[in-house]
């Protein structure tokens, strides 16, 4: 978590395709150039569902199953959550200032918290409670042992007062273990024919110049549970291969690139080697490396790989700002960890 962009791919690679996630994100800004000072995202399974932020002061769901499944007066509720979390969040950062001995500048506290469910065992596989700022950790909670880890003596306080807080213990490992995942069962059955779909990607060739290393692109697959690796004579290649992160797309799916190295390969035996594309639950897609297959990365395939780029990081970028907390309709929202005013208080006590 030495960036707060790192919230964003937690479990990414971890994840399986019996095994959803339900992540919430809260971001606070101090002086970011055009950028709110509250933003609020929420993800089911990598997938943004929800968002609010301090501009518009409205909370919004992303996918049409939350949409149906919540009425206006949820919404205005938590309009008035947000508006009060994010207050609370401005104050995080002015006493994380005093901390730090640091007065005016740019300046960002996170917190991310979730868990992740498999649906075959109906065990909670991992869960989350992390606070970060500026971009390094801050606090992490290790239910195992039922302790707060802090990596700088600025989070000392904090930590020892939560320590021995045994009440806040409890509620914490209640929500985790148990009110965090009963959530996730409900909006993954909310959402089952978006969330267990599976989607095969189109996969391109692409390379730079003719020296560069021959990226293999996969894009528009679903879920994020997926692999993508080069064979060569049908076995493997580890060597000279670089695997990029799994990356969103803005319309829910997601995209990956495999680079080759083939500095050292003779031209006659590209033939020799294949990407092959891997999703639980469907058959290889494999890509021969053939020269007339790749594509040159100038003109207007430059322009699209671009696009691809820029729109990865974007949705990237927004995704990891935030939180989310949803419901049935009719139900009641369920409590975060950090819902109350009582325990937003202890979460940052003066020094």
């Amino acid at each position: 978590m030495k960036s707060f962009i790192f919230f964003f791919f937690l479990g990414i690679h971890s994840a399986a395709a019996v095994t959803h996630s339900l992540k919430y994100f809260y971001t606070a800004s101090s002086q970011v150039p055009n950028f709110p000072e509250f933003v609020v995202v929420g993800l089911v399974d990598e997938v943004q569902m929800y968002h609010y932020d301090s501009n518009t002061k409205r909370a919004v769901p992303k996918q049409d199953w939350l949409a149906n499944n919540t009425d206006q007066q949820y919404w205005e509720r938590e309009n008035g959550n947000m508006l009060g979390a994010q207050q609370t969040y401005k104050g995080n950062i002015e006493i994380a200032k005093q901390r730090f001995n640091q007065t005016g500048g740019v300046h960002i506290f996170q917190n991310m918290y979730g868990c992740e469910w498999d649906d075959e065992t109906d065990k909670v596989v991992k869960s989350y409670y992390q606070f970060g700022y500026d971009g390094e950790d801050f606090l992490s909670l290790d239910l195992q042992t039922e302790t707060w880890t802090a990596p700088n003596t600025q989070a000392v306080i904090t930590k020892n007062k939560w320590d021995s807080n045994k009440a806040k213990m409890a509620q914490d490992k209640n929500y985790f273990t148990q009110m965090c995942p009963e959530w996730l069962k409900k909006y993954v059955n909310h959402g089952r024919s978006s969330l267990m779909r599976t989607e095969r990607p189109s996969v391109s060739l692409l390379q730079k110049t003719p020296s560069s290393a021959v990226s293999c692109h996969a894009t528009g697959f679903y879920p994020n549970g997926a692999e993508l690796l080069w064979r060569r004579d049908g076995e493997e290649v580890h060597e000279g291969v670089d695997k990029g992160e799994v990356l969103p797309n803005n319309d829910g799916s997601f995209q990956m690139s495999a680079d080759l190295d083939l500095s050292s390969v003779p031209t006659e035996d590209w033939m020799k080697y294949e990407c092959v594309f891997q999703l639980s639950g469907a058959e290889d897609l494999a890509t021969k490396l053939e020269k007339t297959k790749i594509r040159s990365n100038t003109g207007s395939n430059l322009i699209m790989i671009a696009l691809i780029i820029v729109a990865a990081v974007v949705l990237a970028v927004i995704a990891v700002i935030g939180f989310v907390l949803y419901k049935k309709r009719n139900a009641k929202r369920p409590p975060s960890p950090v819902e109350n005013a009582e325990v937003q208080e202890q979460m940052m006590p003066k020094a």
